[in-house]
């Protein structure tokens, strides 16, 4: 395990419960809560947590190798950094740390169009390497200038969000503030009073704000204009007449986020789509929606061999990363955990949290006796 690991905090738990300590409880729950009644939040991981893999003790066995590739990319291990909006809202400069720690444990970072960094501040971090996740403009115009910035900057993946036709329902957010229009409430005040670090950091780095949308946002707007701009110019919905142009335009992989049915995942590899992401954003959109663990298996059990399915949502460790791998996903995506682990322990919260993925991923490698990722299909038990 690298230096940089915590013994203090080897779990994903332990880091959530440093984070809820450390952070306003506006900032906590944003990051923590999901839709509705938490409904699709809980299912997903608890259904993850269902699928069960068989070790092969006595078959001769060597060492298991966690590097991998996706989309013609080779990284060190299935698992990359999932975009979430309002990063530095959690820590101050978080997307940057997360960043520079995907670069230097060589797995993908994808950067949110409503996070708090830019384009070309995570391609510089990431030397080139950061993916880049739309969130499709309304405007052609500003859409077609935030692909010329993708493509300048050398993002090698576009990655194309269609779970979010309409803003989540999420109760914690409204109570706080946190719902377009955004405001600061006397309640919220008192509670980065009570988080100096929290507070301070802030102070030092700034007021978090959408940095790759500065362009396109007029100056001298207040919380509540900022909010309506936000929702008119900033639609999320995705069809194929919305995707034809980005698709002749954009040259690199494209990849459609958000996918969680057969349908939508034929659709993807009619239009040309060299990949997906089985998602369900987490659920943070609809308490009704089925598990991505149960989405991920319908689909790569049909579709598997003609498109490169990838997966987040719902995944808290090393073993549950398994999980999905062995259920058909060729990689995975996390959020939650690493800005936990950011929230937790600041700078090094992103070193220490995918070093940590890394080791409890090998570890049940190894105990499965599986030399290779793609062999971990073959230690799924399926259920009668």
């Amino acid at each position: 395990m690298a230096n940089t690991f915590n013994s203090n905090y080897p779990s994903v738990d332990d880091l959530r419960n440093l984070a809820k300590r450390r952070i306003p409880k506006f900032a906590f729950e944003y990051l923590d809560g999901g839709c509705n009644d938490d409904v699709s939040l809980c299912r997903n991981t608890s259904d993850i947590r269902k699928v069960q893999l068989q070790p092969r003790y006595l078959r001769n066995y060597g060492t298991s190798n966690i590097k991998t590739s996706i989309l013609g990319m080779e990284f060190d291990a299935p698992v990359g950094v999932a975009p979430v909006g309002l990063q530095g809202l959690i820590w101050p400069n978080a997307p940057a740390i997360l960043a520079k720690a995907a670069f230097n444990h060589k797995i993908p970072f994808i950067l949110s169009s409503v996070t708090t960094m830019n384009i070309e501040k995570a391609t510089e971090l990431t030397e080139g390497n950061a993916w880049f996740q739309l969130y499709n403009p309304v405007n052609d115009l500003i859409r077609d200038n935030i692909i010329d910035r993708a493509e300048a900057a050398g993002c090698p993946v576009l990655v194309l969000l269609c779970d979010v036709p309409t803003f989540g329902y999420r109760p914690r957010d409204f109570r706080n503030g946190l719902a377009l229009p955004p405001k600061m409430t006397l309640a919220n005040m008192l509670q980065i009073l009570s988080k100096p670090s929290w507070a301070l950091n802030t102070l030092i780095q700034g007021q978090p704000s959408f940095e790759t949308l500065k362009p396109y946002t007029p100056e001298g707007l207040n919380l509540r204009q900022l909010g309506a701009f936000m929702d008119k110019t900033f639609s999320g919905r995705l069809n194929e007449e919305a995707i034809k142009p980005i698709r002749d335009k954009w040259k690199g992989k494209l990849v459609l986020k958000g996918v969680a049915s057969l349908q939508d995942t034929e659709d993807a590899i009619r239009m040309g789509f060299d990949g997906i992401i089985v998602s369900n954003h987490g659920g943070r959109q609809l308490d009704a929606a089925q598990s991505t663990i149960q989405s991920l298996q319908e689909i790569s059990a049909k579709y598997g061999q003609q498109i490169e399915i990838m997966m987040d949502s719902g995944l808290r460790s090393g073993p549950d990363i398994a999980r999905a791998l062995a259920c058909g996903a060729k990689f995975t995506f996390m959020g939650r955990p690493f800005l936990y682990g950011v929230a937790a322990l600041g700078d090094k919260g992103g070193e220490h949290t995918i070093g940590m993925m890394k080791t409890q991923f090998k570890q049940v490698m190894d105990q499965l006796c599986c030399e290779r990722i793609e062999d971990l299909p073959k230690h799924l038990i399926n259920p009668s």
